[in-house]
């Protein structure tokens, strides 16, 4: 429990949501929010962390859950203490970047991951964790949130190759800082700290166990997040189980978030994320070229001369249909499905001379 007044300012408050805050009935206060379980909030005030639920109205008017307060969030409240029971949220302010994910189920709900992020640390081990393929995932989510993303690449001690596994990961974050972490010696986090600052906030996210809540307790000074021996399979195992705020202590806050198995894209940015692939794309001769068996294609060819992995390739193709099919009814991805085996009929004539000439 934070005890001392909070200057907000340094928790990330700026004169947009001062602003935006006027628009609304007086006497309420602003306030972010720093803890979310499933019916009940933590918040900073400027007189410290308090507990908070959303009002009646709110619950009776969000139509989608990703409308109802998340981490990071800045909203406006009916008080700044508990002295009288807990605060009510009434407001949630505009969000300048939110990270999301498609929520588990087979309906189209997204997961508000957490919200009002400057940077995004997209975390991956250098151990037996390591993978090329979910980093481009997570990236072109990354990009789409609206924060700027970094690769921080943790766990170098466990790593017999990391100058290799750096240049590979360079390779394919196309556009984003990585920076290389080690739990070993004083200065294993220190490649972070100049992504901090006052009014900063950043997200860290990755899968289960590689090593987040070990660089925030280092980021914050003290243990204050319950940390994992890894398991003799050489993976991780995640500690923290909700997503949570914590303010740093030479200003700017943090947010961590569980360990996420799998990454369900609710939407994505593939331009960015694929910046390679898609400015090959610009020279097929087709505008249209699907990559897969049109002539002259750019990237086909760029895949036949070494200068892209077909393993790069087939990851983006599944990405863009994963996106293709998001948010549609089972009626609308049957058509999608008849639509990718027939096509146009121009398509469809270039997939049977395709066919012709193999005969």
């Amino acid at each position: 429990m934070i005890t001392s007044q909070i200057d907000l300012h340094d928790i990330g408050l700026f004169e947009q949501y001062v602003q935006e805050a006027k628009t609304y009935s007086p006497g309420l206060h602003l306030a972010r929010v720093s803890v979310q379980h499933k019916d009940l909030y933590k918040i900073l005030t400027e007189y410290g962390e308090i507990l908070a639920e959303v009002s009646g109205k709110m619950l009776y008017a969000v139509a989608d859950s990703g409308e109802y307060p998340a981490v990071g969030d800045w909203v406006l409240v009916d008080r700044l203490t508990n002295t009288t029971g807990n605060a009510i949220i009434h407001h949630v302010l505009s969000r300048k970047s939110s990270f999301q994910r498609k929520a588990a189920g087979p309906g189209v709900n997204r997961q508000i991951v957490a919200v009002n992020i400057d940077t995004v640390f997209v975390c991956m081990s250098l151990n037996n964790d390591f993978n090329l393929r979910r980093l481009e995932r997570y990236l072109s989510v990354a990009w789409e949130s609206g924060a700027t993303p970094v690769v921080v690449l943790t766990k170098a001690d466990l790593c017999n190759d990391v100058p290799g596994k750096l240049t590979e990961t360079k390779r394919i974050a196309i556009g984003v800082d990585v920076v290389v972490t080690s739990s070993i010696g004083q200065k294993g986090y220190a490649a972070i700290t100049r992504y901090l600052g006052r009014g900063k906030t950043v997200a860290f996210v990755g899968s289960s166990g590689v090593g987040k809540s070990t660089m925030i307790n280092s980021l914050m000074g003290e243990e204050v997040l319950a940390t994992r021996e890894i398991r003799s399979d050489d993976k991780g195992r995640h500690a923290t189980s909700y997503r949570q705020l914590l303010v740093l202590p030479n200003g700017g806050v943090v947010i961590d978030t569980p360990g996420m198995r799998e990454l369900q894209m609710a939407s994505a940015d593939l331009t960015k994320s694929f910046a390679d692939i898609e400015e090959l794309a610009q020279r097929c001769h087709y505008s249209d070229c699907k990559h897969i068996h049109e002539p002259k294609c750019a990237v086909r060819e760029a895949v036949e001369n070494g200068t892209l992995s077909i393993e790069r390739l087939e990851s983006y193709l599944k990405l863009q249909k994963e996106l293709e099919y998001e948010g549609l009814d089972s009626r609308q991805r049957e058509n999608v499905k008849i639509r990718r085996m027939f096509g146009s009929k121009g398509q469809m004539k270039k997939q049977l001379d395709y066919v012709k000439k193999r005969l």
